[in-house]
């Protein structure tokens, strides 16, 4: 008779999110793995697969929770100009005020595996996507309350702002401090005009 299992998968995925964000694919070790998620090797294995299914399931749950909570304002009905700077100006404040700042898993996971992995550059082309038919949801929204020239063209914005947010985390790895921060948001926002 098989034993049950006794973890809860979305609580122990969670940590293996939080494992590979912080260290990456190539720094993070099935041991380690074993270790931050307080489960065995066979349960792992048995519920996830190998590393890279499991690297592939903590990226679909960042996607599911940490990115559609960051972009789910800009997709409301009533998103505009300044939900936009608000989005950019909360991950300014997030940035600094974390003890530890890793950046994004989906920027931190481009950069380390995209250039050699057109599996993974599926998924995070497919993650920047959606980052940037949110903001253009959002551009579109305030275009037609008139907060944006008629003339711009929104698709454009739309690509420069999911550039400019996934830029932005890299910096703010690297400089948490908050006026160099903020004034890199603006120069980012005054496009918007």
């Amino acid at each position: 008779m098989a034993r049950k299992k006794e973890f809860d998968k979305e609580e122990v995925l969670a940590k293996a999110m939080n494992t590979f964000w912080r260290y990456g694919y190539e720094g993070t070790s099935m041991q380690l793995l074993v270790e931050t998620m307080g489960i065995n090797r066979g349960s792992l294995y048995d519920t996830f697969g190998d590393k890279r299914s499991l690297f592939q399931s903590a990226i679909a749950h960042y996607e599911q929770t940490v990115m559609e909570n960051t972009i789910a304002a800009l997709k409301m009905p009533d998103a505009d100009k300044q939900t936009i700077i608000n989005l950019f100006q909360d991950l300014v404040t997030r940035s600094v005020e974390k003890q530890n700042c890793y950046g994004c898993l989906i920027t931190n996971t481009a950069i380390e595996l995209c250039p050699d992995d057109g599996e993974t550059q599926k998924t995070i082309n497919r993650n920047f996507h959606c980052v940037t038919q949110a903001f253009e949801h959002a551009l579109t929204q305030a275009q037609a309350k008139g907060q944006i020239k008629s003339d711009r063209n929104i698709a454009c914005l739309a690509q420069y702002l999911t550039c400019s947010l996934q830029g932005l985390r890299v910096v703010a790895k690297v400089n948490r401090d908050r006026d160099t921060l903020h004034n890199i948001v603006n120069v980012i926002l005054s496009v918007l005009g």
